[in-house]
């Protein structure tokens, strides 16, 4: 069992507001302020069953009260008038005048009327609300004692009798603080001590500034606050995440505790605790050595503690945790002071754990970027792989290994599909712009007017379509690498503008007039004679010359057949992981018609032939029969026909083309699928002619 003493929630002058909603026919005598006593006088304010706020009557000043916003004391109360009363100093008394109030104004509950001087232990009367008017703030409710703001609180309850035969060691929560002084003006505190416990605090907040974790910001509160204060134990406890007035708080963890000596730490009582995280206003408790509700006992069954401060951690509206402190010392108790300097850490502890929040969640934030950033260059790079070991992939790697760190311009020459696309990705992510974007453009993708505006980008309102800014592909490439397939298809018109880029000019995006400048690397590729091109005026020559720094030739899949079998089995692994096939691999049969076919595509053609087999294959090795090519690439001997001018006969068109079935039947040893593709028909199709024609497979 404890006894409530006093609570007090200080308000600075500041917070009060400007005096007003005074009516003009007031009349009462002001005293000069320097012949007025030094005594000062309080008015302490509850609402409903909970002391709001203290108010310091200022000699020469009107206090006003009313539910109006321009009085000095404001009431959220119907029953209030907008212009209540009001409370001034007269000689040596403080006068309170009711202003005419609908409702009246009562004093320890009987009416006012008229000019009614104050006395130490009056209560003033509005409504739901109590105003006691006092000159010793440790005697501000004698009367009303019995109505604390605590009442309905469990774990402070006490009856008015047991409070009076309370006896000299029940516990006193002495003091309850929301805003510490440090947050006012210098003149609230004596100016010497002031600048002494503020030189402290920045150095502290500088330490805690400095924490690399929670762990160590802790270890930073603790040690300035048992320097600073006199408590010989506190512990840092914080919430599972920084919670808002609406939501309930989770459980507290300590995160680190401190003690001189040989002492143990007491957790803060669940009492306490929910009561500070509740009201989010630092408590300063006394005399608690035999009360469970303030701090728990320790195994023996002892509580240690003779003092308690326990301090909200907050910052807006939302609550980190807790500060527990406490002295076990019965000569050397917490005191106010204690308070206001625990209160004033606690602030500056929550702006550095917002900050150690934020960062582990831009860390976080910037780890998920980067693995994912990772996991998608691991899967470039397997797109990328310059697959093979032949001399010509062999040579290949070893001149991108000597072109891609510096930054010269690269043109890329080959027929289409043979990779160019590839080897510019293995370009860029071997050069030192390997953290910068790689963009790609088509350039025979697009018509004149499209392409500037793809390249460069354009402004908003330019061209008809034209519905907001466009930022190009140049811009997007800026530290980065621009990779232009079919440069050779560019109109004259692109070529000067995109010249002019090339040698380090600024461009203007189309219809903008803000010169725009870029750092970027340009990989170019065609499959066209640019020579020719050239000759006959098609292609400018200084572009052409600005671009045929470095050049590399792309060698065609048929020239280098050693590569087929390999690239194959590569394209396998990867296309039965998407489709979560188990295909291994390929028969023998199968690799020999892959490596017999001449392959127009080139790799494109391949990657896609290999793709289309694994989706039809029905076991774990595709078969030749399962590979379907598209006939353009026969070896010669398989695109020739049998028929000639010297064999010509008088024969029905029916006739013939039996005849040349079986001939291509005969070139392939009766490979259906293969003959199917050669004469340009479906494998079905095939089947019927020649059940029509009644032939089958020779036996061998």
């Amino acid at each position: 069992m404890f006894d409530v003493v006093y609570v007090i929630r200080r308000k600075r002058n500041a917070d009060v507001g400007p005096i007003g909603g005074v009516s003009d026919h007031r009349t009462f005598e002001q005293t000069p302020a320097e012949k007025l006593p030094s005594m000062i006088a309080y008015l302490v304010v509850r609402e409903g069953n909970k002391w709001r706020d203290v108010y310091r009557l200022t000699p020469g000043q009107v206090m006003t009260v009313g539910r109006a916003s321009t009085n000095r004391i404001v009431l959220h109360d119907e029953v209030c008038s907008r212009n209540h009363c009001e409370i001034f100093q007269r000689g040596a008394d403080w006068v309170l005048r009711d202003l005419d109030s609908r409702n009246g104004t009562l004093i320890n509950g009987l009416k006012v009327e008229g000019d009614i001087p104050l006395e130490p232990g009056h209560l003033i009367q509005i409504g739901a609300c109590d105003l006691a008017f006092t000159f010793d703030l440790s005697q501000a409710f004698p009367q009303v004692e019995e109505k604390s703001g605590l009442e309905n609180d469990t774990s402070t309850d006490m009856d008015a009798e047991a409070a009076a035969t309370a006896g000299d060691n029940e516990p006193e929560i002495i003091h309850r603080r929301r805003k510490t002084r440090f947050a006012g003006r210098v003149e609230t505190v004596a100016r010497e001590r002031h600048q002494q416990e503020l030189a402290v605090l920045y150095r502290l907040a500088m330490d805690m500034g400095a924490a690399r974790g929670s762990q160590h910001l802790a270890d930073v509160v603790l040690n300035g606050l048992l320097e600073g204060t006199s408590s010989d134990i506190g512990a840092l406890l914080l919430l599972p995440h920084p919670t808002p007035p609406e939501e309930t708080p989770g459980p507290l963890t300590v995160v680190a505790y401190k003690a001189n000596g040989d002492l143990q730490y007491q957790q803060v009582s669940r009492s306490l605790s929910s009561v500070v995280l509740k009201d989010r206003e630092a408590i300063l408790a006394r005399d608690v050595a035999d009360d469970s509700r303030l701090v728990s006992r320790d195994s023996l069954g002892r509580i240690q503690a003779k003092s308690v401060i326990c301090s909200p951690i907050r910052m807006d509206n939302l609550i980190y945790g807790l500060i527990h402190l406490y002295s076990t010392n019965p000569e050397k108790l917490l005191e106010e002071d204690d308070l206001e300097f625990t209160l004033a850490v606690a602030d500056q502890a929550a702006v550095a754990l917002h900050n150690l929040r934020r960062q582990e969640t831009l860390a976080e934030g910037l780890a998920k970027v980067r693995d994912e950033n990772l996991k998608l260059r691991e899967q470039i790079g397997i797109e990328s792989d310059l697959v093979g070991d032949s001399k010509f992939i062999q040579s290949l790697n070893n001149t991108i290994a000597r072109v891609a760190p510096t930054d010269a311009a690269v043109l890329i020459r080959g027929e289409s599909g043979v990779g160019k696309e590839l080897v510019a990705r293995a370009i860029h992510f071997s050069s030192k712009r390997r953290s910068g974007p790689f963009v790609c453009m088509n350039c025979a993708a697009l018509t004149e007017s499209l392409l500037e505006s793809e390249l460069f980008g354009h402004e908003k309102g330019s061209f008809t379509g034209a519905t907001g800014r466009k930022i190009g592909k140049f811009e997007q490439a800026h530290r980065g690498t621009l990779f232009l397939d079919e440069v050779g298809e560019m109109s004259l018109a692109i070529q000067a503008k995109f010249l002019r880029v090339l040698e380090g000019h600024p461009f203007e995006r189309v219809g903008g007039s803000s010169p725009i400048q870029v750092d970027v690397r340009v990989v170019a590729a065609t499959n066209r004679n640019l020579e020719t091109a050239v000759e006959s005026a098609m292609f400018r020559k200084d572009l052409y010359f600005r671009l045929h720094v470095v050049e590399m030739t792309i060698e065609p899949l048929r020239e280098h057949p050693s590569d087929i079998p390999i690239l194959a089995a590569h394209f396998v692994e990867r296309f039965a992981k998407k489709s979560g096939r188990a295909v291994q691999g390929f028969t023998p049969p199968a690799i020999d018609k892959l490596t017999a076919y001449d392959w127009p595509g080139n790799v494109r053609e391949l990657q896609n032939t290999v793709e289309r087999a694994v989706i039809l294959c029905a076991g774990e090795y595709i078969g030749a029969s399962e590979i379907q090519l598209s006939g353009l690439g026969m070896m010669e001997e398989y695109r020739s026909a049998d028929i000639t001018p010297a064999e010509f006969r008088d024969i029905s068109l029916e006739q013939l083309e039996q005849q040349h079935i079986l001939s291509v039947l005969d070139r392939t040893h009766w490979n259906k699928s293969q003959a199917s593709q050669i004469l340009g028909i479906e494998r079905s199709t095939l089947d019927r002619k020649l059940k029509r024609y009644g032939v089958e497979r020779p036996e061998s």
